[in-house]
């Protein structure tokens, strides 16, 4: 329950801040062109709290945090006195109006980059991808890939650290092959080497992005003693404890944590005989792992435990930290590279090349925003540039309900000379209202079967 609230309350506070910088954007440049804003509101529903500036703009928190709006004046909608016209949104020219809703989305962008600069300023741990082991049969393996290689770039983009490798390595998703550059943790011998990925298959809900590459990172070894058993859990309810080290299951001697996993995961509702080492004492179990439906529509078992892990190899981790300068250049770099890396995952949606199964909504984001803020303050920094970043890039979408709608409907204003029917507009906003509704529906059923 205190797992839930945690993330509820995160969840809020990240969405909070988010929407007030995306929302500011359209007020501030608003403000700046002359137009009146009538109402600030953070929230939907009933005022939680309101107060008015000298310019008669209304500030709103209200109930329901999952949005907010400017509204400003428009003679439009609002019965506006002559002497007051210059005031409203729809009398200002077309690169006014545009510059107003553009403003939004911008101001996400320019958030993530002061958070990103922010970050670097205080110091981020970061890892060599140093390449621990290459699984047999991989893509990885067909291309030669050898152990203490440092992978530098993909496809000529450099890779300094395992957070932008991952990234460069998504946007690589649905080509037929790329290219890595390498080289030797001793030596320095540099190489080059081609995978073909015509048949990579990515599932981020069961690996990561170096797993489906068969691509073992040099990094802490997740170990079979338990660090963390979720409370209620099938592990808790047999009455597994923290420190527990599991040796065998089945009268098998357990040889790696992943093993441990493929087996709880092979025997959902089955009684497993474990036997453990507890303080030294040798103790024997019988576990029931759990069931619950994979997004694939699978059944696979679970325990509800974490495991200790061993520590970083030498040499492989490491404190990023830059001076003002710099850090701001590395933030608008790095806010860059996740704009690009949104685009192209959506251009993947559309074209099939990942599953609009791997969609997150609401739950999925109110649980990375509790388990980031429960890491610390960088990791709980980077998700907030992640999400600002991708509520920019989503609000320009040229869907007529959003942002990038409204440019649309101006960028036809300005080629035909005049504006766009509103019976036009209505049925694009209706159209864009359905087609984002699904896609809200879509992501809400995959939060669900992820739970």
């Amino acid at each position: 329950m205190s797992a839930l609230i945690w993330n509820i309350a995160s969840f809020v506070i990240a969405l909070g801040i988010l929407i007030t910088v995306h929302e500011f954007g359209h007020f501030w440049v608003a403000r700046k062109n002359g137009v009146l804003v009538k109402r600030f509101s953070i929230g939907f529903g009933k005022a939680l709290f309101r107060w008015r500036d000298r310019q008669g703009t209304e500030f709103v928190v209200a109930m329901i945090p999952l949005g907010g709006y400017v509204r400003m004046l428009d003679d439009r909608f609002d019965p506006v006195l002559p002497q007051f016209k210059d005031l409203a949104f729809n009398q200002k020219t077309v690169q006014q109006r545009m510059a107003i809703i553009v403003a939004g989305p911008m101001a996400n962008f320019i958030f993530a980059i002061f958070v990103l600069w922010l970050m670097y300023m205080i110091g981020v741990p970061e890892a060599k991808p140093v390449i621990a082991d290459v699984r047999s049969g991989s893509i990885a393996a067909s291309a030669e890939l050898q152990p203490d290689y440092q992978i530098t770039a993909v496809n000529g983009r450099s890779a300094a650290d395992v957070r932008t490798l991952n990234l460069l390595l998504v946007e690589q998703l649905g080509r037929n092959q790329m290219t890595l550059q390498l080289q030797h943790r001793q030596s320095g011998q540099l190489t080059e080497r081609q995978l073909d990925t015509r048949q990579w298959q990515f599932d981020p809900d069961r690996q990561t992005i170096f797993d489906s590459l068969g691509i073992d990172l040099m990094m802490p070894i997740p170990l079979t003693t338990l660090a963390h058993i979720e409370p209620g859990s099938p592990a808790a309810l047999a009455g597994l404890e923290v420190g527990d080290e599991i040796t065998h299951v089945d009268n098998s001697a357990l040889q790696s944590w992943y093993q441990l996993t493929e087996w709880i995961q092979n025997n959902p509702s089955t009684p497993l005989d474990m036997r453990i080492l507890r303080q030294g004492q040798s103790l024997a179990l019988t576990v029931v792992p759990g069931e619950r439906q994979t997004a694939d529509g699978f059944t696979q078992g679970y325990l509800g435990i974490v495991p200790a892990s061993s520590g970083w190899p030498e040499g492989i981790r490491y404190t990023k930290r830059h001076n003002p300068l710099t850090a701001l250049q590395v933030g608008v770099q790095q806010t860059w590279q996740l704009t690009r890396l949104s685009f192209s995952m959506i251009g993947k949606f559309i074209f099939g090349d990942v599953s609009v199964r791997h969609l997150s909504g609401p739950i999925s984001i109110a649980q990375g925003a509790g388990t980031t803020a429960s890491i610390g303050l960088i990791a709980f920094l980077t998700f907030l540039a992640l999400i600002s970043v991708n509520l920019g890039v989503i609000n320009l979408l040229p869907l007529p309900i959003l942002d990038g709608g409204h440019l649309m409907y101006m960028v036809v204003e300005l080629i035909r000379g005049k504006p766009v029917s509103e019976k036009a507009q209505e049925i694009g906003f209706r159209i864009g209202a359905m087609v984002l509704l699904l896609l809200m529906g879509i992501a809400l059923l995959n939060d669900i079967s992820r739970l």
